[in-house]
């Protein structure tokens, strides 16, 4: 069968060595899988020079397949390939070409040349079927390496040693691969797990024995965002968790680094806009006073626990999350299915105001606050287009192609969920970025439709 090719050209404004060295660090080949895409690592050897190799599981359509892959042809700076060993195509071969085009500025190609398996039925198989895959991923691709690669060189951080909690979340496991891409070594807490020199293993509730706490030393910044997950229904005990996990986890943490002998410069700590509570159309910005109603209260003592990093001259940032677009999971992962079917629709009135932001936004704003030393207190890590439940409906369903299905109506919701419906769905937190935007931040995903393109790979 005659063989199929497909070229992609990415323009970068760093030097091609930085661009070259962020493909060969560890979190790269992470920060480059598409979202979408249900892609799993069985097994690696390396990451880009000759003879290294990954084992995948990818779906292709309704079937999970293996696609092993091995690297030849590494030219430091210059190019490195892989080619299938094992897979779903009958041959794949990917060569990376990078050119320098000025002492801050380089661009990448990336060719495939590959060929499709089951004979004459691949033959036969349309080119777009295969051909509009390839331009999803690799538009994706295109754009995330661009994003990336510009936003570490803009950062100029010297290799830092960071302490992560909450590593296995949305924004941890994403925020690791994008600072271990950078050259940043990143060592988790985990309440369980192996015992090695990646992580070190604590119990929110408990802190840290004076013995234990050694292992905290020399870090140069702290992430810290381990917590009880807040969906779900809202007993008690639930609440209990959710409180506890965040204040006293915080409190203990920040006691932990304040006793050190080589304590943290910089602590990032997590943080909602549930601050701000229900405030219809108001613009919320840091200075505002807090909202009433339980995350309201949850947020308070959350960072009220934060003060011992503070009093021992920590410099500390409360990332004021809003919900975090990303369709791996939170409110976009859970919105995909039903809207996916045209059954998606507003929730209540929907004229509550959604204070949403990009994944990567997240990752790169924590960036900036790191590179940033002037930077710390509250900020609002939300995007500036301010959005409506009705707004982000209307467009997900228009970037899915699908019809907008019935609305859900609030007392509907408040029978199935009760207080956490009040919360989550029905109130209006009108969130500005104003400190993130004062502080020459730049959104990659200012506006919600963009974003969520991105985000889902669907072109205009």
């Amino acid at each position: 069968m005659k063989a199929r090719h497909f070229t992609k050209t990415t323009h970068i404004a760093a030097p091609v060595e930085a661009a070259f060295a962020w493909h060969e660090r560890s979190g790269a080949f992470e920060r480059l899988t598409p979202p979408w895409e249900p892609v799993r690592v069985l097994s690696q050897s390396g990451t880009i020079r000759d003879g290294d190799e990954k084992v995948l599981q990818i779906r292709i359509g309704p079937v999970r397949r293996t696609f092993h892959a091995r690297h030849y042809g590494y030219e430091k700076d210059r190019q490195f390939c892989d080619e299938q060993v094992s897979g779903p195509f009958a041959s794949w071969h990917h060569v990376h070409r990078f050119h320098a085009e000025g002492p801050d500025a380089c661009r990448i190609e990336d060719q495939v040349e590959y060929r499709l398996p089951l004979g004459p039925l691949g033959r036969a198989a349309p080119r777009s079927m295969a051909q509009g895959r390839l331009e999803r991923v690799f538009n994706y691709r295109s754009a995330t390496a661009r994003s990336d690669i510009e936003r570490h060189h803009a950062a100029s951080l010297a290799p830092m040693r960071v302490l992560l909690t909450g590593a296995g979340g949305l924004v941890g496991s994403a925020i690791t691969a994008l600072l271990q891409s950078g050259g940043h070594t990143v060592v988790t807490l985990t309440r369980s797990g192996p015992l090695d020199s990646a992580h070190i293993v604590w119990d929110p509730l408990k802190g840290f024995a004076a013995n234990e706490r050694e292992a905290l030393e020399d870090f140069d910044a702290v992430i810290h965002l381990a917590g009880e997950p807040v969906f779900g229904y809202w007993s008690e005990a639930k609440k209990k968790r959710i409180m506890e996990s965040r204040a006293i986890g915080t409190r203990n943490l920040c006691e932990a680094l304040a006793g050190l002998d080589s304590p943290p410069k910089t602590l990032l700590c997590a943080s909602a806009v549930g601050y701000y509570g229900s405030r219809g159309e108001e613009e919320l910005d840091e200075d505002a006073p807090p909202g009433e109603g339980f995350m309201a209260d949850v947020v308070r003592e959350w960072e009220a626990a934060a003060a011992p990093a503070t009093e021992a001259d920590i410099r500390t940032v409360f990332m004021r999350l809003g919900p975090v677009l990303s369709p791996k999971g939170g409110a976009l992962g859970t919105m995909l299915l039903p809207f996916s079917l045209g059954l998606g629709g507003r929730l209540g009135s929907g004229r509550q105001y959604f204070p949403w932001i990009a994944v990567d936004d997240v990752l790169y704003a924590a960036l900036h606050c790191l590179a940033h030393a002037d930077i710390s207190g509250p900020l609002n890590f939300a995007a500036p287009q301010a959005t409506t439940n009705r707004d982000l409906t209307r467009t997900l369903a228009r970037v899915l192609r699908r019809p907008v299905g019935p609305p859900a109506p609030g007392f509907v919701l408040r029978t199935l969920h009760r207080e956490m419906a009040e919360e989550f769905f029905l109130n209006s937190t009108r969130a500005v970025p104003r400190k993130l935007e004062k502080s020459g931040f730049r959104f990659a995903h200012p506006e919600l439709e963009g974003a969520l393109r991105h985000l889902l790979g669907r072109g205009p």
